[in-house]
């Protein structure tokens, strides 16, 4: 009977997106994707202050659109 050469599975790492770690990509790892509960706690905070922003389009100014919906209510808007 031979012996079968048993190979493990990959292991999975990513980087803590707060400081940079190794992180171990498993079910044992409490935190992931970050290293430990400061560097979570750390990114939460930033969130909470803003100081994370997601891109977008700036969107206008909440009298523009009232004022567009006045003129479409009113039939200024309204194709004859």
């Amino acid at each position: 009977m031979k012996k079968t050469a048993t190979t493990a599975a990959p292991t999975t790492t990513v980087a803590c997106p707060q400081c940079g770690a190794t992180v171990v990509w498993t079910s044992a790892s409490h935190w992931k994707p970050f290293c430990s509960e400061r560097c979570k706690l750390l990114d939460l905070g930033a969130w909470a202050n803003e100081s994370y922003r997601v891109a977008g389009v700036e969107t206008a100014d909440v009298s523009e659109i009232e004022d567009a919906l006045a003129a479409f209510s009113s039939g200024a808007s309204r194709p004859h």
